[in-house]
């Protein structure tokens, strides 16, 4: 059974910083491109960063330059390592392969906020 299990979240001051970790118990997890997404209260979830063998990475641009995306296969885990926080990336992050193939996590709140 797919498991999908985010942590790292919680509240920051803009300008702070998190880091974000996703282990995925998915069959052959090194061969597949991983992703972060997150949704705000309202809105739709949007892709924040994909990475696939760790040398071609995609990011949203309202994040390039601030967040950075990496993964350790002999962990299964995927990192988002989020700098330069700002209020507007206040969401529940969660992550997925890329194209999301397997239901969603729970996620982890990201709150930045004064």
């Amino acid at each position: 059974q797919v498991q999908l299990v985010e942590s790292g979240g919680g509240l920051v001051q803009p300008g702070g910083s998190l880091r974000l970790s996703c282990t995925a118990s998915i069959l052959n997890f090194a061969f597949r491109s991983m992703g972060w997404y997150r949704q705000a209260p309202g809105k739709q979830r949007e892709m924040v960063a994909l990475i696939n063998d760790g040398t071609n990475n995609t990011y949203a641009d309202s994040v390039k330059g601030r967040f950075a995306i990496s993964r350790d296969n002999t962990k299964d885990a995927v990192y988002l390592q989020m700098n330069s926080l700002k209020p507007e990336d206040t969401a529940v992050y969660v992550c997925n392969t890329s194209p999301p193939a397997f239901s969603w996590g729970r996620g982890t709140q990201v709150t930045v906020s004064s």
